[in-house]
């Protein structure tokens, strides 16, 4: 099934001044789904077509690893000195979080004023959010110097906004599993399809491992495109070496520390943000490539410090991570599966449309207790007790939360001052990470 991510409401909430602006936008969402581009090509033909006078750029789409891999693509080109824009999405606590202008972050002020241009000149057109962010990013980019543009595809590929672009220098496609089945349907080579749509005309295409018939789908899009299929573990690798990694492909090899981001997942995505950048024509040192270690993307495994450890039993960890379908599940797993050296909490909240059993599945065995959550003003969120029926029906046993404060003082209140230090994970939803963000006082980015 083919999909328009510029037809579906935008993840994340908005507020100010920038929420005033997107709530009269929204207004003019389209009654019927096209399936195409033409909305956003004629918007942006009015713009002057910013989407031709972008910095090089390389386009990124998958299910999972897209966010980690795109702040990998970041990491590097700035520790070579490199003026890098950057579009991603959704947001975790405000918009101006998905436009990153060489480096820095957009104001608001700049975000609404772009926005305002673009409300007037589409003029009550049929439009949608997604495709005015879209739009707003390539006329901020396009009016603003840099050396690289970072760009993530919201959903799908093929259809999705960001595809407007004409050319890039290298395509990623990270890791492929079923989500957003209402927009892209259960057959996972179909899904493949969609997303092996932004591989453009002889545009090199870098692609982390997959399922046969998910290569097999990619591998006949790049043929057709006669773009050359560069696939991790075979033309090239990373490997574990030393504390680090050891980076292969036809021009050698690389010496690397090991990446910032936690798990054993994050090799992959950290391979991936390497192989595009050495092919991608911008003459990097090979000095630049150790900025995996610096890499920094918020709610991927991420160590929280805030608000919420306050009250925390000495030498207990409190972790965050936003990963939410089966293919995150398991990505997860792996992970806890190295974290058996102490008690591991659950705090699980997810959106209403996921598959909360096929995401907890694989996270059962490794949880000492599991809490089910939905917070107040959590966009979207899936009711406790769908949470408490899926663990169940997935072999486990839930506790309603019902929300992580809570969840968190019943963690408290029950440790024991003999009992050794344990490790708590809040996970299942981007939006509930955004939630975990402000409770903790925490800085998304």
């Amino acid at each position: 099934m083919a999909t328009g991510q510029q037809t579906s409401t935008p993840q994340g909430e908005f507020h100010g001044r920038t929420g005033e602006v997107v709530r009269r936008l929204q207004e003019l969402h389209p009654r019927l789904i096209d399936l195409s581009l033409d909305r956003l090509e004629v918007l942006l033909a009015c713009l002057g077509h910013p989407e031709r006078a972008l910095p090089p750029t390389i386009h990124v789409a998958g299910t999972n690893g897209k966010g980690s891999t795109c702040a990998n693509l970041r990491a590097i080109a700035e520790a070579a000195g490199l003026k890098v824009h950057v579009m991603t999405s959704p947001h975790l606590l405000d918009v101006t979080e998905r436009f990153r202008l060489a480096g820095q972050l957009v104001s608001e002020e700049r975000l609404v004023s772009t926005l305002e241009e673009i409300e007037r000149i589409n003029d009550g057109a049929p439009i949608t959010v997604f495709e005015v962010l879209t739009a707003a990013g390539f006329l901020l980019f396009s009016r603003v110097p840099a050396d690289l543009l970072v760009l993530e595809v919201g959903l799908g590929g093929r259809f999705d906004a960001t595809n407007v672009i004409p050319t890039a220098r290298a395509c990623i496609i990270t890791s492929i599993s079923l989500d957003h089945q209402g927009f892209l349907g259960d057959d996972l080579a179909g899904i493949a399809r969609e997303k092996a749509g932004i591989i453009k005309q002889g545009v090199p295409v870098f692609v982390a491992p997959q399922p046969d018939d998910v290569m097999a789908a990619i591998r006949s899009v790049a043929e057709a495109q006669e773009a050359p299929l560069y696939r991790l573990d075979h033309e090239f690798t990373m490997t574990p070496r030393q504390g680090g990694l050891l980076y292969q492909d036809e021009a050698g090899s690389l010496t690397l520390p090991a990446p910032a981001l936690h798990g054993p997942h994050q090799a992959q995505n950290s391979a991936l943000a390497v192989a595009a950048l050495r092919h991608a024509g911008l003459d990097l040192p090979d000095t630049a490539f150790a900025g995996i270690a610096s890499t920094c993307w918020p709610a991927r495994l991420q160590t929280l410090h805030g608000t919420l450890t306050r009250d925390m039993p000495a030498g207990w960890e409190l972790l965050l991570d936003g990963g939410h379908n089966p293919g995150a599940g398991t990505v997860l797993a792996d992970v806890l599966r190295t974290w058996q050296d102490r008690p591991l909490h659950l705090i699980v909240g997810l959106k209403d449309s996921k598959d909360v059993q096929g995401f907890l599945r694989p996270l059962i065995p490794y949880a000492t207790t599991i809490q089910a959550v939905a917070e107040d003003g959590q966009h979207l969120a899936m009711p406790v007790q769908i949470i408490l029926e899926a663990a169940a029906a997935a072999g486990g046993t839930a506790l309603p939360g019902p929300d992580i404060r809570t969840a968190l003082k019943r963690l408290r209140d029950d440790a024991s001052p003999t009992a050794s230090p344990a490790r708590i994970l809040i996970c299942g939803s981007l939006y509930l990470a955004g939630c975990a963000l402000a409770l903790d006082g925490a800085s998304p980015r």
